[in-house]
């Protein structure tokens, strides 16, 4: 290792894969938290098609959530997949 990478190390305190990770996660949390909203409005509208549609969706979204904080985790101990 070179001092110059050293250097950009100790700058960057996370690398650049894991910085994309946690961005993606942190979209994702926000997309569940928005199909709640959107869920609700769906009941009030006494829609059961667009409610089960948004409830179906979001679960995708928790489900690739999850997939990615493995992803992370792994990233993070490994520095890699």
């Amino acid at each position: 290792m070179t001092q110059t990478t050293e250097n950009r190390q100790s700058q960057n305190p996370i690398s650049n894969l894991e910085y994309d990770f946690l961005a993606v996660l942190h979209n994702k949390g926000k997309a569940i938290k928005a199909y709640d909203t959107y869920i609700q409005d769906a009941q009030q509208a006494g829609s059961q098609p667009c409610v089960e549609l948004f409830q179906k969706l979001r679960q995708s979204e928790i489900e690739q959530a999850q997939e990615i904080r493995r992803h992370l985790q792994e990233v993070m101990q490994k520095g890699k997949m």
